[in-house]
């Protein structure tokens, strides 16, 4: 028997989701994707998903940016 707790749930998210937190379009995401300023969904049989918690991070980031005095992204 182990001590360890168990993970934390991992939520995926869809487009719409995405677009709706974070305020960017779908062309505006996937060129963030292609340059590496926003994460990667992840993919199953064509269809894309979000990791919630990454989501989070990105706009915890531009937060924090933003809080720091610099640039938003």
């Amino acid at each position: 028997m182990s001590n360890m707790q168990p993970a934390a749930p991992v939520f995926l998210l869809r487009l719409p989701e995405v677009i709706s937190r974070v305020g960017l379009k779908k062309t505006a995401i996937y060129a963030r994707i292609a340059a590496g300023t926003f994460p990667r969904p992840v993919t199953d049989g064509g269809v894309s998903r979000w990791v919630e918690a990454e989501i989070d991070a990105w706009i915890g980031q531009l937060i924090a940016k933003r809080d720091a005095g610099g640039k938003g992204a």
